[in-house]
């Protein structure tokens, strides 16, 4: 609901549990009173001022010296204010200047979501209370405007935010920095939650104080990437897992982000998120305008926990989409780390076959199937079928795989180009490179240049062609590479800042007709496994490669940091052999299969190569993942432990929304001579209800697991344990 008090200024937006209220205050600046929880009032007894040295006053304050938007909390800051924090916004008029003075306009009100143009949004469903709100913000002199969106799901508690900047003068406007989403906490002390990492080790928590100047993160390498999500948490210092105060934020986005936390001299916290101003700039002609990502937010009262569950569900039902939005997704088995590259006909269907057996519903075809790519230095953009590789067509490969019971999959990079391609030699204008210098390499290929129609023309004619030629129902997105040399071919000098952006909007548009061509496939992404998770590509891709590293008890911790903003239905998740790829560690099957079945599932090996004791549990593992899917992929979660503070275990567990039923799960990460028992409480239950733990055969009332808790069986490193409850 938005409520608009034209006599006081006062703009209130309620949620179910929720209140974000800002005021248009007696000099058309709009300022950010309240986000927390629901409350009646008005809150404009937060806004304080004070004659304070250095603190400049706008031209129309006259002679009111307290009156200075340096210690204002502002809903969105810009650039020539006398406000000193880091802005919201930054522009530069055509004789050079960098500012404008963005004054209250007009505010409609609607119960029509907001779309933004290329980019992916959150929607509501039929049924769903949704208003939107849109606050226009004007400069006199330049002419420009700036449209505040927010979106208000009532029941979800999630408000979302965005920006469209429109130029209504006659001069050329260059944006600077853009951001999607701002506000000030006028005081208190909080924590920034934030999620950093690096290939084959994502998304790792961490939690600093926001003290007296700037805390950021970003990222500038084309992709939301592997060292940093965009997905943080503002925190009271006394919030945890179960209680406290937080909010969370999400960029709908996936290319380059900057989020910032900011205590002033003054005690207040700003925080920001949205576009960088690094590598970004924008011109804005008269006439012309720019909409900027979306974000997401959500506040909790009760913790992280409550928190993450308000994101999960949000994302599940309205950013996720198309088909396989509430279906379960098919168990596969990837042949990548079972070949490699080394593969051809017999070698496939031989993987299929035996996997066919205990219930593996999808053969996926990794790298390798395309132009003359025996190696990640060669290929990429020959979309061609390597008919001899794989002794005859996609087409044909693909029915033999149907007729085992299967469905088929296959492996792309899109974005990419090797040096070493017939792409690349007929299009070297095509490539994301600067004219004249030598280029960076990684793994011998170029990014190409989807800020140009006609390349992404190309891609999405030559990818078109292979899969209307067989029976596909995957598709995995991979993409191996940052971005660097930034330069396209088609932009002038002048516009060489909107070339990043431009690229994201590009893959969107790939990504948008491709699911618009095909409304039945399931597309995975993966940017070197998670170095592109995010709900921009989630709006796209049913669920992403969590991590290239398959190892049981890195991905405990992988999987612990990425379920504070994402559901486990999202994640990719599969069992691989042993000794691990990645780290060389040796883990139960049963605890490869626990960890991963949170996840998408599937498997990752040669099953051939197995045991009968590990074939056996495969088809267990089927079994219970597709009888568990419910619970597990629908119900609440919740983190039972933090892996980082408390090395020897990680725990969690899925409860359904009915509360009959849960499935717990926990993994020892370490062990030690004599150990000390292990206790773990469980959460979620209905404590007045007595379940039924049907690994151990026993029963217990809800209070009892989730007040006293459970104690864990003594064994070695790395064992796991799974139990069902239910109750009737």
């Amino acid at each position: 609901m938005i409520i608009y008090n034209k006599e006081s200024g006062i703009i209130t937006l309620s949620t179910k549990n929720t209140t974000y209220q800002m005021q248009v205050d007696k000099h058309k600046y709009l300022m950010h009173l309240y986000y927390g929880k629901k409350a009646a009032g008005d809150f404009g007894q937060l806004i304080t001022g004070a004659d304070r040295g250095f603190s400049g006053n706008p031209f129309d304050a006259g002679d009111e010296r307290v009156y200075s938007l340096d210690q204002f909390p502002l809903e969105f800051p810009f650039r020539g204010s006398a406000d000193f924090r880091t802005p919201a916004f930054v522009m530069q008029n055509p004789d050079g200047s960098k500012g404008c003075d963005l004054r209250f306009k007009e505010i409609n009100i609607s119960d029509k979501k907001y779309t933004l143009r290329g980019l992916p949004t959150s929607y509501a469903n039929d049924g769903e209370r949704i208003s939107t709100v849109d606050i226009s913000l004007a400069d006199d002199v330049s002419g420009i405007e700036v449209h505040l969106l927010y979106g208000v799901f009532e029941d979800r508690d999630v408000i979302t935010r965005a920006v469209r900047v429109c130029n209504k003068g006659k001069g050329e406007m260059k944006l600077l920095k853009v951001s999607s989403a701002s506000f000030d906490m006028p005081f208190g002390d909080y924590d920034f939650i934030t999620f950093h990492g690096r290939h084959a080790m994502e998304r790792q928590f961490q939690r600093v104080p926001v003290e007296h100047g700037k805390y950021e993160i970003g990222s500038l390498r084309g992709a939301s990437s592997h060292q940093y999500n965009p997905f943080v948490m503002l925190a009271e210092r006394e919030a945890g897992e179960y209680a406290g105060d937080c909010i969370g934020i999400h960029f709908v986005y996936s290319g380059n982000f900057l989020a910032e936390a900011e205590k002033s001299q003054y005690g207040s916290t700003r925080v920001i998120m949205g576009l960088p101003d690094d590598m970004f700039s924008w011109s804005l002609k008269s006439g012309e305008s720019f909409d900027a990502p979306e974000v997401l937010m959500a506040y909790s009262d009760k913790g992280f926990s409550e928190l993450s569950n308000i994101f999960h569900e949000f994302i599940r039902e309205n950013i996720e989409r198309g088909y396989w939005k509430h279906r379960r997704r098919p168990v596969l088995i990837n042949n990548w780390e079972a070949t490699y590259f080394n593969f051809d006909k017999e070698k496939l269907i031989s993987i299929a076959r035996e996997a066919s057996k205990f219930g593996v519903e999808m053969l996926v075809l990794d790298d390798g199937w395309f132009g003359k790519r025996e190696s990640d230095t060669s290929g990429l953009g020959d979309w061609k079928v390597n008919t001899k590789k794989l002794g005859g067509t996609l087409g044909e490969l693909s029915k033999e795989i149907n007729d085992l019971g299967m469905k088929f999959g296959l492996w792309f990079e899109p974005e990419m180009i090797s040096e070493d391609s017939d792409l690349f030699r007929a299009h070297p204008d095509w490539v994301i490179r600067i004219p004249d210098r030598d280029y960076s390499r990684s793994r011998f290929q170029l990014v190409l240049d989807f800020s140009r129609k006609e390349v992404v023309d190309y891609i999405f004619n030559e990818m078109t062609e292979v899969l209307d030629n067989a029976n596909i129902a995957y598709i995995k997105w991979d993409m191996n590479r940052s971005l660097t040399d930034i330069y396209s071919k088609a932009l002038s000098a002048e516009c060489q800042g909107e070339m990043m952006h431009r690229f994201m909007l590009g893959t969107y548009d790939l990504l948008e007709r491709l699911c618009t061509r095909y409304p039945e496939m399931l597309i995975e992404g993966c940017a070197g496994g998670g170095g592109r998770f995010d709900t921009g590509m989630l709006a796209y891709e049913s669920q992403i490669w969590c991590s290239d590293n398959t190892d049981a008890i890195d991905r405990c911790l992988i999987q612990y940091g990425t379920s504070f903003g994402y559901p486990t239905i999202t994640m990719g998740a599969h069992v691989s052999a042993v000794p691990n790829e990645q780290t060389g560690r040796v883990t139960p099957f049963e605890t490869r299969g626990a960890v991963a079945m949170p996840g998408t599932f599937g498997y990752e090996l040669d099953p051939n190569k197995l045991s009968e004791e590990d074939k056996r549990q495969i088809q267990e593992q089927i079994d219970t993942f597709i009888e568990d899917y419910e619970v597990s992929h629908f119900g609440r979660y919740y983190r039972l432990s933090d892996p980082f503070e408390k090395s020897e275990i990680s725990a969690w567990m899925s409860v359904a929304k009915d509360k009959k039923k849960a499935i717990f799960t926990a993994v020892a990460l370490s062990a030690h001579a004599n150990d000390i028992p292990h206790f773990v409480k469980m959460r979620g239950l209905d404590p007045e209800a007595c379940y039924t733990v049907k690994e151990l055969q026993k029963e217990f009332t809800g209070a009892s697991l989730m007040y006293g808790g459970l104690p864990l069986p003594y064994g070695r490193e790395y064992r796991s344990v799974m139990y069902h409850l239910s109750c009737e």
